[in-house]
């Protein structure tokens, strides 16, 4: 399994859990959009995912700096995913969306080679 799917499986694992929480995370989201202090421990809190996301692909045997890279891009697509998550009327699970927004950034990067292939 390429890093990055493994990744977003763990990811995907995370989400399930939180998905029966939805109304509880858009009252949470909200009182740490309202708050600065909250909002930086928020960022620690997604910092220190990221770190343990690193780890385990090291222990996967992922080298540096991919490891850390590919743990930051699975941070951001969490957060776009919950973003979107939590302000969806439609309300498509969690999981789904993790795995939406990674397809799409697959698909971007996969756009970018083909500009650097074809110039």
């Amino acid at each position: 399994m390429a890093p990055i799917d493994a990744v977003a499986a763990d990811l995907e694992a995370a989400a399930a859990l939180l998905q029966e929480r939805r109304p509880y995370a858009r009252q949470r989201h909200a009182i740490i959009a309202a708050n600065p202090e909250l909002r930086e421990r928020e960022l620690i809190k997604l910092a220190t995912l990221g770190s343990a996301l690193a780890d385990a692909l090291r222990k996967r045997g992922v080298q540096d700096p991919a490891a850390s890279l590919v743990a930051e891009v699975g941070i951001a697509v969490f957060r776009a995913a919950f973003d979107r998550w939590i302000d969806e009327v439609n309300q498509r699970d969690f999981p789904q969306l993790i795995r939406e927004a990674l397809d799409e950034l697959k698909a971007l990067t996969a756009e970018d080679r083909q500009d650097v292939v074809q110039q």
